[in-house]
């Protein structure tokens, strides 16, 4: 396979610190790359500005570098690039596939608990009388983009029900191959929230695309998003890569390690005196 015919990334947050989670991926990615004489990109997703911090991002490129990786410069930041994300989300809204969303998150949740036994696209969010979206405008309430699913399948007609993505990894229940796209499994998603002008799912089309990914290698816990994700891609135009999810390591208590469960950092392992080698070998990599 020619570079050009192999592209893929790692693209972290720069929220916190590398573990051996982000190690293993960011190894499998760069290892199918060099496989294929392809090419490897960091991307930075650093559209969270109230979490993201440049000393986090430093520590991610640091940590890579140790683990003996690299990778082409310059590095495409998500902050850098909102008026990507804003063509995107113009086109969708002039084609009627977007509607204003003041509910919070917890209003959402409350909702969701008052009425369990609906289908989730009874409780969906849903667009408000003009009238009703009209007076919060004017009051200045902040609001969210979503994603009308409703607008969305009549939009693709027939095609819907073609949508599909190609996975060569595996999802939870080792899906593997052609795979469906049920988009409609997903709420409404928003597109951009009221901080920011753009959310994860519209920002990871839009750059996969711009970059030209042709190989997404991230882990199983993303695997749902690929459904969104297709939709989106066919709804923008955009080419479907090809996806290759992979397992997740677990700690001694059987959890996914993680951020939020006090996964120990790359850094932490680094200065209590690992290798980089010792750690390839113990997630199953030549040193």
């Amino acid at each position: 396979m020619s570079p050009a015919g192999f592209v893929t990334r790692f693209a972290p947050s720069p929220t916190g610190l590398l573990h051996e989670g982000h190690a293993f991926s960011a190894l499998l990615g760069h290892r199918a790359a060099r496989a294929a004489g392809g090419r490897f990109l960091v991307r930075i997703e650093d559209i969270d500005h109230t979490r993201a911090r440049p000393e986090f991002e430093a520590a991610i490129q640091e940590d890579l570098a140790w683990l003996g990786l690299s990778w082409e410069t310059p590095v495409r930041r998500q902050s850098e690039h909102l008026d990507d994300y804003q063509a995107a989300l113009d086109r969708l809204q002039a084609r009627g596939l977007l509607y204003r969303c003041f509910r919070t998150r917890r209003q959402l949740a409350l909702a969701a608990l008052s009425a369990p036994h609906e289908p989730t696209q009874a409780r969906r969010p849903g667009r408000l009388p003009p009238g009703e979206e009209a007076r919060l405008l004017r009051e200045g309430r902040p609001f969210a983009w979503r994603l009308d699913l409703a607008a969305a399948r009549d939009a693709l007609g027939p095609a819907w029900d073609d949508l599909a993505f190609i996975e060569e990894g595996g999802g939870p229940a080792g899906e593997r191959g052609a795979i469906g796209a049920r988009p409609e499994r997903h709420r409404d998603v928003v597109l951009a929230r009221k901080d920011v002008g753009v959310a994860y799912h519209l920002a990871v089309v839009v750059d996969d695309a711009l970059q030209g990914i042709t190989h997404v290698v991230r882990g199983q816990d993303l695997f749902e998003a690929a459904h969104i994700q297709r939709l989106l891609q066919a709804l923008l135009g955009l080419p479907a890569p090809i996806y290759r999810h992979h397992r997740l390591l677990t700690g001694p208590d059987g959890e996914r390690l993680a951020k939020r469960n006090g996964a120990k950092s790359l850094r932490a392992l680094r200065e209590g005196g690992q290798t980089p080698g010792a750690l390839r070998r113990r997630l199953g990599f030549e040193p």
